[in-house]
């Protein structure tokens, strides 16, 4: 599904009329059926329809959490395993949750009744029908208006009394909940239970949906989880002429899904309630006819989930396997290298893993999620577009130099990966090494693995083009090549709307500045790399303000970031992204890529004639601007991996794409023979071959690019 385009209908527009939230939690598209659910069935005929994406904070989210979300209009929760919400004790005037104050005095949920509170201050009224909707529509004393324990207790006329209206249809979830508490299992009913659970909420759906006033704008939400596996559930607007069309929101920058926040935001802009600036949804948007009828629209939304599903259940298969691969070919690479022996299958392997992080994007290029066996078709779909790339990058007229393959994977790398930020990022959603709206860490944007892919690319692409204007005797362009083309790549990473990614830019910074000073002939301290990653940090805060300067309905999460800066809630978010970096340093699929790696690029460097058979020097005596290019590339990878909640995913990316495309280099160039006086490079008397082309300034030391160099520490501790 294509990302929400300029311009899409804002079905959900401020109005000031009376809206009803349905929530039905555990309710998923593979249940309506017009047998089932003709209740449910005839709403969705006559909404606007998409996928929810319930993630709050845990990997699932039970009801209690889910109800509390919409209360704040942030990603909320209860901060212990959890169930239903609790029951609301009725008063002569409403009713009142027993213990609300537990929520904001020991829970930490500042944004408990946010919702409420902000239909009191337009001087509204709330109605809640069921405690889960209690929840949501209380204020922050825990009081909601008028309360009815179900539809049967409602007439028209106590449905006229209030302009926001929630009702919580619990009679799906409730068979899941044992002492409290939602089931870890992923299905614990037959599927007659669930079937005749599903028969019941819909009975109550209808019911309610058969006493609304006629001006009331419905929205219905499946809400939460139903076990302990997430899903992408439904969600439904009826409202004005939307029918037909797909139902999704700016916030997730996707046509056809939305997430729990953006109901809070939706219900008050339709009934013309100001939207507080803590909520981070923004109003629902009916995008584009669909084509076909509910049951067409039923099965995409349904397809989405099982493409979320799938992507979820392989990605530490995946990445087990990924890791597997790296260690081997480091192992086999590191003994077969000391005898010098299969030089040529080593260079094909490396290629060829090279390849793989970038054919799991082309995969969806293809429709494997709408195969009969989606596992099958998108595993070989990645082995597929992976020997097709490496096949072309060492079978292609530039194969005879050192550097066509390596230039080839990379161009090819930051052009899908660039080509997708600026057409909404259809290859990353529901990608290995990508993101999914099922674990709803990001919908759109640059990921945090996906950065580190284009920033390793663009870096070794720009450390190429350098190469060849070093040998045109172009130091200057080629300096200037490798910032132009770097910070472009930032920019496009980091822009709101386009990547929108905070951590990638800081990174970016040092990893641009530093191949350019290497480039240039110019040695790299630790002050001034510190200072390049003050740079990367201001420059991305400019960013992020910019986009705050913008209407809250257009912001990105970079703008809440500076909002969430001045209101003091930064800390919490800082926190979250600490405790998830340092979780990743113990992950068994991605430190043992790091460690291999980096263990064999280390040795190679202080003993490369016992190491690589002068593999690394022969590359980086044949291409110093190679060199830089790789360093800027750790420095970038070991910087994301410092300030990216995904840590050592980060590093270890940049290591499985950079690595082993610089021993291909290291290869071909040790089989051509020592290289010739190329690129400013010429033997003195020592055998230390000297940088002395332009872009050096006099009384600054030279570059260092040959062999007995590439035992030097890569960032120099003097200025």
């Amino acid at each position: 599904m294509s990302a929400l385009w300029p311009g899409a209908a804002q079905a959900a527009a401020q109005t000031d009329e009376r809206v009803v939230l349905i929530g039905v939690p555990g309710l998923q598209w593979s249940d309506l059926s017009p047998g089932i659910t003709p209740n449910l069935w005839r709403l969705a005929g006559q909404s606007a329809a998409g996928s929810l994406s319930v993630r709050t904070v845990g990997r699932v989210t039970c009801p209690y959490d889910a109800w509390l979300t919409v209360s704040a209009g942030t990603r909320s929760a209860v901060g212990y395993g959890c169930g239903l919400s609790p029951a609301p004790d009725p008063g002569p005037t409403g009713a009142v949750i027993p213990g609300y104050g537990y929520l904001h005095e020991v829970a930490g949920q500042k944004g408990a009744g946010t919702l409420g509170e902000a239909v009191h201050a337009a001087g509204q009224c709330t109605l809640a029908i069921g405690p889960g909707a209690a929840l949501a529509l209380a204020d922050r004393t825990g009081k909601v208006d008028v309360y009815a324990s179900s539809p049967a207790q409602l007439d028209a006329g106590l449905l006229t009394r209030c302009r926001v209206i929630a009702a919580d249809v619990d009679d799906l979830i409730r068979p899941y909940v044992a002492a409290g508490r939602l089931p870890a299992a992923e299905e614990q009913l037959t599927p007659r239970q669930r079937t005749t659970a599903l028969r019941l909420a819909d009975a109550k759906v209808g019911a309610l949906l058969s006493v609304l006033p006629e001006d009331a704008g419905v929205l219905l939400a499946g809400l939460s989880d139903h076990g302990g596996t997430p899903h992408l559930r439904v969600a439904m607007m009826r409202h004005g002429d939307v029918s037909g069309r797909f139902l999704g929101a700016a916030s997730t920058h996707r046509e056809d899904i939305t997430i729990l926040p953006d109901i809070t935001a939706t219900m008050l802009s339709m009934t013309g309630v100001p939207v507080p600036a803590t909520v981070i949804g923004v109003p629902w948007q009916a995008g584009e006819s669909r084509t076909g009828g509910t049951e067409a629209a039923r099965v995409e939304l349904k397809n989405a989930d099982v493409a979320g599903q799938m992507i979820r259940e392989m990605g530490g298969i995946f990445f087990t396997a990924v890791a597997v691969l790296q260690v081997a070919f480091y192992v086999v690479a590191f003994l077969l290298l000391r005898r010098r022996r299969g030089l040529p299958g080593v260079r094909v392997a490396a290629v060829a893993l090279a390849s793989l992080p970038v054919a799991t994007y082309l995969v969806n290029l293809t429709p494997w999620h709408h195969t009969g066996t989606p596992m099958l078709a998108l595993v070989g779909g990645i082995a597929g577009f992976a020997l097709l790339l490496a096949a072309a990058a060492l079978a292609g007229p530039w194969r005879r130099s050192p550097l066509g393959p390596l230039t080839v994977v990379t161009g090819v790398t930051a052009a899908v990966l660039g080509g997708d930020l600026l057409t909404g990022t259809t290859l990353q959603l529901n990608s290995v090494m990508g993101y999914t709206a099922v674990v709803g860490a990001r919908y759109y944007g640059l990921g945090n693995i996906p950065f580190a892919l284009f920033a390793t690319s663009v870096l070794l692409l720009a450390a190429t083009i350098a190469h060849r204007l070093t040998r045109l005797d172009r130091g200057r362009a080629a300096v200037a090549a490798v910032v132009v083309l770097g910070c472009a790549a930032m920019i496009l990473g980091g822009w709101p709307g386009v990547g929108s990614d905070f951590g990638g830019v800081i990174a970016f910074v040092p990893g641009i500045a530093v191949t350019a000073l290497l480039i240039g002939g110019q040695r790299v301290s630790l002050v001034k790399l510190g200072a390049f990653c003050v740079a990367g940090g201001v420059t991305v805060m400019t960013i992020a303000y910019l986009d705050y300067m913008r209407p809250p309905a257009s912001q990105t999460h970079l703008g809440r970031f500076v909002g969430q800066v001045f209101t003091g809630e930064a800390l919490d978010v800082i926190l979250r992204k600490l405790g998830a970096m340092l979780s990743t340093l113990l992950s068994p699929n991605l430190m043992p890529i790091v460690i291999a790696a980096f263990a064999f690029l280390i040795y190679a460097l202080l003993r490369p004639e016992a190491a690589s058979a002068g593999i690394l020097p022969a590359a980086f005596t044949h291409s110093p601007a190679l060199k830089a290019g790789l360093i800027g590339t750790l420095i970038s990878g070991v910087v994301g991996m410092l300030v990216n909640d995904s840590g050592a995913a980060v590093l270890s990316m940049a290591l499985a794409l950079g690595v082993p495309l610089t021993l291909s280099v290291g290869i071909r160039a040790l089989n051509d023979g020592p290289a010739p006086d190329e690129a400013g490079l010429r033997a003195p008397d020592d055998g230390t071959p000297h940088r002395t082309g332009a872009g050096v300034p006099e009384g600054e030391a030279p570059y260092e690019g040959g062999q007995d160099s590439a035992s030097s520490s890569l960032v120099s501790r003097s200025n």
